[in-house]
């Protein structure tokens, strides 16, 4: 039952996620707290851990996409290849040392994987946070690989939620993608709006 009701917010907090609402990030404190202790049982301590993150990370999504509700709203941005370069090496780097030290400190399950995807969703979450359009594709080899994670300790669950989140992923990826657009645009024109005020007074 708690892993169920545990699967209800994280999937809210996806869907509200695709749709830009602030408050996906209530939804992902609820689900992030019942997951510290499921975790914590199923042996997956890096993935425990990861929900204290989180639960922090949510605390500030929740500002920082509206802490004034009079004010602009955060633009979608997109990363260049370098600011993903260090990402990836970021995450691999993490991962390994982790993985090195869970693999020889403790009986973690799968220490190299649970490593991974907690390393790569610390990445990934600074980047929703700051609503960096490629979030959604990290995302989806994230969800891929931990489906293989929590089907080895018996969270069916959790693995199927995390197959549905492969498909919010893509669908996220392609709302993102539609709403870049269409402020990229808006910018453009009022470039060129602003362009023509500047020639008239001049």
């Amino acid at each position: 039952m708690l892993e169920l009701i545990a699967v209800m917010f994280a999937l809210a907090y996806v869907v509200l996620a695709v749709k830009v609402r602030r408050s996906c990030w209530l939804a992902a404190i609820a689900s992030a707290a019942l997951y510290c202790w499921i975790f914590a049982e199923a042996s997956l301590y890096m993935e425990s851990a990861l929900q204290l993150f989180y639960i922090g990370a949510a605390i500030y999504g929740w500002y920082y996409w509206g802490a004034d509700q009079s004010a602009k709203p955060i633009p979608i941005r997109r990363w260049s290849l370098k600011q993903h370069s260090w990402a990836v090496a970021l995450t691999l780097v993490g991962a390994t040392l982790f993985g090195s030290a869970l693999a020889k400190f403790t009986d973690a399950a799968l220490p190299w994987l649970d490593s991974f995807t907690t390393v790569a969703a610390l990445v990934t979450t600074w980047m929703v946070t700051q609503k960096i359009l490629e979030n959604w594709l990290y995302w989806i080899v994230i969800d891929a690989v931990s489906i293989y994670l929590y089907t080895s300790r018996g969270l069916d669950m959790t693995a199927a939620l995390y197959g549905g989140y492969i498909l919010l992923a893509v669908a996220g990826l392609m709302q993102w993608y539609r709403n870049f657009r269409a402020q990229t645009e808006l910018d453009e024109a009022n470039g060129r709006h602003a362009t023509l005020e500047r020639v008239d007074a001049a």
